[in-house]
């Protein structure tokens, strides 16, 4: 990708199946549509996420959540000065603001998103990090090649299949090497996806693994978001060859007033909105 390709897509228009006139329900959702429905849904709305997030998530910082949580502060890939040339693989890169703070730190990051549309505004914040689009099941790199992964509400969320997920990113890691995500914490999952007193109530199973499905009137799966509980994402974890070395929930912050979806400071001081899972390759 170059800054052409960014500017020839200025006047970039939603297609059908816009979140707009989409039903929401709950039906399974297979790998094939999973993929397709986010690179549609996150082409379609690149621009109104940056827009509305981006000055929360900046242009360089590395943020793991709604929460606020910075890896600044967390050093969960390793203490910033440990970072200094290594590989590492940003999965759900988005704009690659994460990306940019590793490089900032002396690292070499590769910013990794399916939806070629996120990858333009990383382009438009600036050009020193490389992109490559491509889908987080099916890794287009040699086995070895990186030191470090991370993803930050990229990529596991959204698949059906995350153990495969979590066997690519393996094979792409060098031994020894760490794999850090954070999902929605599964928790969130009982309770109604709203940031005030109306979210506070359970309103569904949290065994209920159905996946979140908006559709079309075609039909057609125009958003996937696939509910694994906390030991199932363990299993996961393990099933791909890693180790879990820690989990961690975030504490909301006094310092952070904003609501971005069902995240707030009223449920954030109540119940946990993040999980993230630090992991390492033997």
């Amino acid at each position: 990708m170059n800054q052409e390709d960014y500017a020839s897509e200025d006047a970039y228009e939603a297609g059908p199946g816009s979140v707009e006139d989409a039903e929401a329900t709950r039906r399974d959702a297979g790998e094939a549509e999973s993929s397709r429905a986010s690179r549609g849904w996150w082409d379609r709305n690149a621009d109104d996420y940056q827009s509305e997030h981006g000055a929360f998530l900046g242009d360089d910082r590395f943020v793991w959540g709604p929460e606020g949580l910075d890896e600044a502060e967390a050093a969960l890939l390793g203490p910033a000065a440990s970072l200094k040339d290594k590989d590492v693989l940003e999965i759900g890169a988005g704009a690659a603001q994460c990306s940019r703070w590793l490089a900032a730190q002396g690292a070499r990051p590769v910013a990794l998103d399916l939806s070629h549309r996120q990858l333009q505004h990383a382009l438009r914040i600036g050009d020193d990090v490389p992109l490559v689009e491509a889908d987080a099941g099916r890794l287009p790199f040699r086995d070895g090649s990186f030191d470090l992964a991370c993803s930050a509400y990229g990529a596991v969320p959204f698949v059906a299949d995350p153990v495969n997920v979590m066997r690519e990113v393996r094979r792409v890691l060098r031994p020894g090497g760490r794999w850090v995500f954070s999902v929605t914490h599964p928790i969130r999952w009982a309770f109604p996806d709203e940031p005030g007193p109306e979210g506070l109530s359970v309103a569904a199973s949290y065994f209920d693994r159905t996946p979140y499905v908006e559709q079309d009137e075609q039909g057609r799966a125009v958003y996937v978001e696939h509910h694994r509980t906390l030991g199932d994402r363990v299993r996961d974890v393990v099933a791909g060859g890693f180790r879990l070395v820690d989990l961690v929930e975030p504490e909301w912050p006094e310092w952070n007033s904003q609501e971005w979806g069902g995240w707030s400071p009223l449920r954030g001081n109540l119940i946990p909105g993040t999980a993230i899972f630090v992991c390492e390759r033997d």
